[in-house]
């Protein structure tokens, strides 16, 4: 196994230019988070490296989630990813990186010149072909928008009134399933009770074949977040976020929460007033704001309430940090029994939305593999792409590459 080194500039780098690239967008205002540089990274698995069109096009799929950034990701790709000419140059942009390092694209606003000056008409007799790419960023004031990506740990009074009114507003939707039985439709199958039903208007004689398709109902949903001491700064607004998924969809939702052990909540949620929700959550918990223990709570979880909750594809979000003090073998076994019992497995981490967090907790590198999705969820846009996402989700399960876990 080879380890990994600081990147020699003069050489190809591939990884080491993708991370440049993430932070040039997020430095130009794009919503950049690891996660999806970490799906972008995958990704480069199942495309042609050599053909630059699939290279672009499976970035900005990845990067590119509103359709006002296309302009300036395409522009930056193109600054980014060119060939240098004369070497290698350096990007100035706030927020990039801590020091300058050295960078291939030029990417700054045109000096200001005097109108007349030699400079400013020589550079106006330069072919457009030979400037350097120019990008121009116009940023406008939206308290909003600003509000819709800080970090839930970061705000104030007034601003954690403002984000659960904004919480409340977001619209739910899981992915559907195929069952086995069937209904009336355009299907393949014919309905012979029907088929006859029906000619018996005509005297006997079939004159139209009625047919059949597959039913598709909502896969279970089960969450099952973290309420240890670690996880004290998002835990309000976190169950805040389960009461919203627990109301807004219509099939039902079985709500766990865990420290050192687990507790059922999803009676407690119920309720129609939130805070009377929380309230009676908060009551149930014996061991609010503990150690952690994931290992040994979703053992509890696989034994006692696995085959109750999680069939017919179920889908599960696991919200955490990852810091764990259990046994680090026992919560490697736990989940991959989780993962073969579900159709999706979503791991979701308030910390990820820091551009600096690297996943090197021992309870997150335990529970990687076993991983279908790793998403950040500390803020209300990070909420908003977890919708979209579950709202996305087809019949294909992702492809998995599970460790061999001996009992």
């Amino acid at each position: 196994m080879t380890s990994l080194k600081e990147p020699d500039p003069d050489s190809g780098h591939l990884l080491h230019n993708l991370l440049l690239f993430g932070r040039l967008l997020r430095g130009l205002g794009l919503d950049i988070n690891p996660g999806r540089m970490i799906d972008l990274t995958h990704s480069l698995a199942y495309i042609d490296l050599s053909r630059r069109q699939d290279f672009y096009h499976a970035a900005r799929s990845l990067l590119v989630h509103r359709h006002e950034d296309i302009p300036l990701f395409d522009a930056a790709f193109e600054a980014f990813w060119r060939k240098p000419e004369e070497g290698w140059v350096t990007v100035d942009l706030p927020g990039l990186s801590r020091a300058q390092r050295r960078r291939r694209p030029v990417i700054t606003p045109p000096p200001l010149r005097d109108a007349g000056s030699a400079e400013q008409q020589d550079k106006d007799q330069t072919p457009v072909e030979n400037r350097p790419p120019v990008i121009q960023v116009t940023m406008t004031y939206s308290a909003r928008e600003v509000l819709r990506h800080k970090d839930f740990a970061d705000l104030t009074g007034e601003e954690l009134d403002a984000i659960k009114q904004m919480m409340a507003a977001l619209v739910w939707q899981l992915g559907e399933r195929r069952t086995r039985r069937r209904q009336p439709g355009r299907g393949r199958l014919l309905d012979l009770r029907r088929t006859i039903r029906r000619s018996l208007k005509y005297g006997g004689e079939v004159m139209e074949w009625a047919r059949r398709e597959p039913k598709h109902k909502p896969r279970p949903l089960v969450i099952l977040a973290d309420v240890s001491g670690s996880m004290e700064r998002y835990t309000r607004l976190l169950l805040h976020f389960v009461y919203g998924v627990t109301a807004g969809l219509d099939q039902p939702v079985e709500a766990f929460v865990f420290s050192t052990r687990l507790t059922r909540i999803t009676h407690e949620l119920q309720g129609r007033d939130v805070d009377e929700a929380l309230r009676e959550v908060s009551r149930a918990v014996q061991d609010w704001s503990g150690g952690t223990r994931i290992g040994e709570s979703l053992k509890t979880f696989n034994f006692k309430w696995g085959r109750r909750v999680l069939g017919r594809g179920a889908v599960v979000l696991l919200i955490s940090d990852g810091w764990d003090r259990g046994d680090i073998d026992l919560l490697h076994h736990e989940m991959a029994r989780l993962q073969r019992s579900v159709h999706r497995l979503i791991w979701l981490n308030p910390l990820l939305g820091s551009p600096e967090y690297e996943p090197l907790t021992r309870g997150m590198q335990a529970a990687l593999p076993y991983v279908d999705d790793f998403l950040p969820v500390h803020s209300l846009a990070s909420l908003e792409d977890l919708a979209e996402r579950l709202a996305g989700l087809n019949e294909r399960r992702p492809e998995r590459r599970q460790f061999r876990v001996l009992s």
